[in-house]
């Protein structure tokens, strides 16, 4: 399948149905998951796929897989969704990390990926990022890409601070 977005270790590809298994081993996974009200299960996964594959219809954009380019590792997922924030629909980098391949660069560098091109393919003039307040990890990716804590509120019961990156 021919990539969206590349860097310079990484390509970002649609996720396809056949990506449930490789995508199970970060949200199917209670560590992993434990900034989420709970680990998905085998079918909650593929919904999530299935949800994907209608935003990319629909929107243009949404999660996609990250490949390493130098053995074709499955890594995890990252991309742009439109979300609530705050009872505003905004667009949102989003990412998920293989346990095994985290603390390697690879979710801040596809998460870079995706912020220019939610700037200059896409046309926002600000791109954002949520994660509960504890997700320490996550909001480290944020800050690291260049944006800055705007705020904080709740979601779904959970606590969420919202990074955001505005074009100048």
């Amino acid at each position: 399948m021919k990539p969206v977005i590349e860097t310079s270790r990484l390509f970002l590809r649609q996720l396809t149905l056949e990506d449930a298994s490789s995508l199970a081993q970060v949200l199917s996974d209670q560590e992993s998951m434990k900034h989420y009200p709970h680990a998905f299960s085998p079918e909650e996964v593929r919904k999530w796929i299935e949800r994907n594959i209608e935003r990319y219809k629909n929107d243009g954009f949404g999660l996609w897989a990250v490949i390493r380019k130098a053995d074709g590792q499955f890594l995890g997922d990252c991309g742009i969704t439109l979300q609530d924030i705050d009872g505003e629909i905004l667009p949102e980098i989003g990412f998920h990390t293989i346990k095994t391949f985290c603390n390697m660069g690879y979710a801040t560098e596809a998460a870079e990926a995706c912020k220019k091109y939610a700037l200059e393919v896409l046309g926002f003039k600000s791109i954002y990022s949520y994660s509960a307040i504890g997700n320490k990890p996550s909001q480290r990716v944020s800050s690291k890409i260049g944006m800055r804590k705007v705020k904080a509120f709740t979601k779904d019961g959970i606590e969420e601070v919202v990074y955001e990156y505005r074009k100048d």
